[in-house]
């Protein structure tokens, strides 16, 4: 397993154990402390009001409020149930910011809990730390799917907003031609599909970005004329490509390719850039790129086409005097010595010497052959 599917892994795993095993209910306690990035470091906020909130199945909400003390801690103690789980949230200059899952064993305390709020500014940086394609081969149609995974960074203490409500928070661009783009699987993305916008080949966030890291998992798809993959990289730190088909080349300079590796029962192809001048990726797919009811089409223009040159050329050419028995189907023969006997009933052309005898003996030796050959 690489350090590209770890963090997608580690999050799946994540996912699993927030799954119901068995149903119940306990009494637990949970403590922690809000805490205020700032330049300096985290400091205490006192005076914030904290939500518990339940995840469930079948309900989720808020469960209990309090506030924190000077020291910017608080606490709370409910009856968990072991079919759910539970996150604590505080609001902090009009966002709200959330923490990870909290511990429901009832035998320990849980007072690692811990919520990280900031202030807001629209000129915060954000930045692409990492980007992956993982491209598959493609399908009965000739479409291919992309899983266009990312993980947004803001190195900075203050959470990115918009500069306006119709402004969004961050956005980039995604391959020349892709269709049907959508957020991914939403327990892998740290951002809801109601806070992503695809307009053209570009995506937006409208969220806010706390300082961290954050993961948005994208997939859409390449339709069966698309020849290529071709996005803007960029200032993104680092670029990965898993592709599933063998026949793509990869670009001629400032990538490698390494080793394949097998997920889920199939190969991919691992190709990562090293050269962080090249801002953009472009993937030239195997085949001529052409839509499938093109092509059936053409084939099916094609064959007509061909028939209708092949029974012209038959219908002009006939049988002709000159031509050698071998040369003639035993109905040609046939049809050929009706013709010269109608021709001398009428008042036709007179035939050639012998012609007729000639067929006649042309014919016989071609059903001969035919009842040896049978």
């Amino acid at each position: 397993m690489t350090a590209a599917w770890r963090p997608v892994i580690v999050a799946a795993a994540l996912v699993t154990t927030l799954v119901p095993t068995a149903a119940g209910q306990s009494r637990t306690r949970v403590a922690g402390a809000v805490l205020g990035n700032v330049a300096n470091g985290l400091v205490p906020v006192a005076n914030s009001r904290v939500v518990l909130h339940r995840v469930g199945r079948a309900t989720q909400g808020p469960i209990d409020t309090v506030i924190t003390g000077a020291d910017g801690r608080f606490r709370f103690e409910f009856r968990a149930d072991t079919s759910a789980s539970y996150l604590v949230s505080a609001r902090f200059a009009g966002i709200e910011y959330f923490s990870d899952p909290v511990a429901t064993n009832p035998a320990r305390l849980d007072t690692a809990v811990r919520v990280i709020v900031s202030d807001t500014s629209s000129s915060a940086p954000v930045r692409v730390r990492t980007r992956t394609f993982v491209v598959s081969a493609p399908d009965a149609i000739g479409a291919r799917t992309v899983i266009d995974w990312l993980v947004l960074q803001n190195p900075g203490p203050a959470t990115r907003v918009a500069v306006d409500t119709l402004s969004p928070t961050w956005g980039a661009e995604l391959p020349v031609g892709a269709r049907n783009p959508q957020v991914g699987d939403p327990r892998l993305s740290q951002f809801s599909p109601e806070a992503v916008e695809f307009r053209a080949d570009s995506v937006y966030v409208s969220a806010p970005i706390s300082p961290g890291d954050k993961e948005l998992l994208l997939q859409y798809e390449l339709p069966a004329e698309q020849n290529r993959l071709r996005v803007s990289l960029a200032e993104a730190d680092s670029i990965e490509a898993f592709l599933e088909e063998t026949g793509i080349s990869p670009p001629p300079n400032g990538w490698a390719v390494n080793d394949s590796q097998a997920f889920e029962g199939r190969r991919f192809r691992r190709l990562s850039r090293v050269d962080h001048s090249i801002t953009r990726l472009d993937l030239r797919f195997p085949g001529l790129g052409l839509k499938p009811e093109r092509v059936l089409g053409w084939l099916v223009g094609g064959f007509a086409l061909v028939m209708v040159i092949a029974s012209w050329r038959l219908l002009r050419a006939g049988p002709r005097a000159g031509s050698a028995g071998r040369d003639l189907s035993p109905v040609a023969l046939a049809d050929e010595i009706a013709r010269l006997d109608r021709d001398a009933e009428g008042a036709g052309p007179p035939a050639a010497p012998g012609r007729r005898d000639q067929l006649v003996a042309q014919l016989e030796a071609a059903l001969a052959r035919r009842r040896r050959e049978s």
